[in-house]
């Protein structure tokens, strides 16, 4: 038998065993994968197996090889196969601001009537972005206005300690608003 040309090599090993994954050329000149097995027998000698897929299986292998990669990642969450996951992740219904009807998006709804048309709420939820999993932006906009009975200088007033009670409100969104409520402030002096 012809030796076979090894184009790459990788291999690892853990105890009596080592592995290798060779791409090699076979005589007839076509590429494949080679994956062996090599366990170290009592008597010094070498117990291998080996698996050979070739290049016109390899889009296949791949595929499998990540499908079943993205089923171990959700293990124990409930899917018996890719497709069932798939299918259930594609049924979820789209939350937040994403899931409105693109005419009531705060950005969208600037863009088409102007600032002056949107409520607080919306506004204050431009200024914090993104809510959180369970709570879209407007929402969480929506409790922190209701926290100071919509009273926009009571708001200007809460600070970091304030803002940051509400879960979702960390530094960074607490620190947008802190700087709108100061320019708000600024333009009133001149």
């Amino acid at each position: 038998m012809k030796k076979h040309n090894i184009l790459l090599s990788e291999s690892f090993s853990r105890g009596k065993r080592r592995y290798f994954l060779d791409y090699k050329v076979a005589s007839n000149r076509s590429n494949y994968i080679c994956f062996t097995r090599s366990d170290a027998q009592e008597d010094g000698s070498y117990n291998m197996e080996r698996l050979r897929v070739f290049q016109e299986d390899f889009e296949m292998l791949i595929g499998s090889f990540s499908s079943l990669m993205t089923m171990a990642a959700h293990y124990g969450q409930g899917y018996e196969s890719v497709q069932d996951m798939r299918l259930l992740n594609q049924q979820k219904e789209v939350r937040g601001i994403k899931g409105l009807e693109v005419e009531l998006r705060p950005r969208e709804k600037m863009l088409e009537n102007g600032p002056a048309a949107m409520t607080d709420t919306e506004l204050l939820a431009m200024l914090i972005g993104s809510g959180t999993p369970n709570e879209s932006a407007i929402d969480l906009a929506y409790r922190i206005l209701g926290s100071v009975e919509g009273n926009l200088l009571q708001l200007s007033f809460l600070g970091f300690p304030g803002l940051c009670r509400f879960a979702g409100m960390g530094i960074a969104k607490s620190s947008s608003i802190m700087a709108a409520m100061e320019l708000g402030r600024r333009l009133g002096r001149c």
